[in-house]
């Protein structure tokens, strides 16, 4: 009953009395139930290793650099991340191609976005997440390598987009889309990523999905002999972004020529609530076991959690303004060979799909329109 009672007065924290409903079927579904019936955490607390690169102290010019007691390393969580943003970027140089668009533009595009959202995202992480230690040491903004915040790389992206649009002085606003299209396949990377490493524990649980955390990051007086049940955000996360990234692959096969601005609605849209709920499941501040994962608060929400409401508002106006238009062209075209592969393209596309099938949710017309 104390691991109950814990669980319960964090929700309390967090909900209005007049949600009282949403807490008490949220508490049921996820929450410790009674010893007699329940079976536990069944998910192993499995930490992928990092791979040492001691050999590099054996290569000529390099040996003097590399300390023999702490090699460098490859890390789990840096490689999933990478390989993320490789197969996010490779997807959307294919599909700017299969739209006929400069796949060059695209390139030059996505180094934009990701530089300015690596920096920006580490950022707002330590402002808004780690505020003590930037007062601390305000070199910590500089250290790129030591916290990432989701939101904050989605910010950081936008900003890229837009600072590409003032330097290359064309329209950024398709690419976007087409980005938005294949990211949940790269997030899906990113936090398998977040899985590996445990960054992002959770509440107490004894639910089935928990993670059988060590007892040591238990709560006080947990039985020793117990199995110590966590959420694992990361993993959740990761798990939940899997039918997003199946019905975005879906959609795009069925109609690559969809209005600019849907798939950027859909991912705000879809992203925003899944994202605000499972923060309530995050480590409360006052947890003296985590200190370094632990989140803070701003009038009872997470920082993630009060960017939710942008997000949804934001994406649900896109769905909206999206909705029954056609495909129009805002990017250039690509160069000649490009422009053959577009039209073949076209062609295949046009004969598989049915002659009804709209461009874009709600719209008729037979074949994409261009504008300048």
């Amino acid at each position: 009953m104390e691991q109950g009672t814990e669980n319960l007065n964090n929700f309390e924290r967090f909900f209005e009395p007049s949600f009282g409903w949403v807490l008490f079927l949220f508490h049921n579904a996820c929450g410790p139930t009674k010893p007699e019936v329940v079976s536990g955490p069944l998910i192993p607390y499995i930490v992928a290793p990092e791979i040492p690169l001691a050999f590099l102290e054996y290569v000529p010019y390099l040996n003097d650099l590399i300390d023999p007691h702490k090699p460098p390393s490859i890390k789990p969580f840096g490689t999933l991340v990478a390989l993320g943003v490789y197969t996010g970027s490779v997807l959307s140089v294919r599909r700017t191609r299969e739209r006929g668009l400069d796949a060059r533009q695209m390139s030059d595009f996505l180094f934009w976005v990701t530089v300015f959202g690596f920096v920006i995202s580490h950022l707002l992480d330590a402002i808004f997440y780690h505020p003590q230690t930037v007062l601390d040491d305000p070199l910590y903004l500089l250290r790129v390598w030591e916290g990432l915040s989701s939101y904050g790389g989605f910010i950081g992206a936008a900003v890229g987009a837009f600072a590409w649009r003032f330097y290359r002085k064309k329209r950024p606003l398709e690419f976007v889309d087409i980005c938005a299209s294949v990211m949940p396949l790269a997030w899906v990377f990113g936090r398998t990523g977040c899985s590996v490493v445990h960054d992002h524990p959770g509440a107490v649980s004894d639910v089935w999905f928990a993670v059988q955390f060590p007892n040591v990051v238990c709560p006080a007086g947990y039985p020793p002999d117990a199995v110590c049940g966590r959420f694992d955000l990361g993993l959740m996360e990761m798990v939940l972004t899997i039918p997003l990234a199946i019905a975005c692959l879906w959609l795009w096969h069925r109609q690559p020529f969809r209005p600019t601005g849907f798939y950027i609605g859909l991912i705000l849209a879809a992203y925003a609530p899944v994202r605000f709920f499972l923060d309530f499941l995050r480590l409360s501040p006052e947890s003296a076991i985590f200190r370094g994962a632990t989140d803070p608060r701003y009038g009872g929400l997470t920082p993630a959690q009060w960017a939710c409401f942008l997000a949804l508002g934001a994406g649900l106006w896109l769905l909206r303004y999206s909705w029954g238009k056609p495909y129009v062209r805002t990017a250039d075209l690509g160069p000649d060979e490009e422009l053959e592969e577009y039209e073949e393209y076209e062609d295949e596309a046009g004969a598989e799909s049915d002659p009804a099938e709209p461009s874009g949710p709600g719209s008729e017309p037979e074949g994409p329109s261009t504008s300048a």
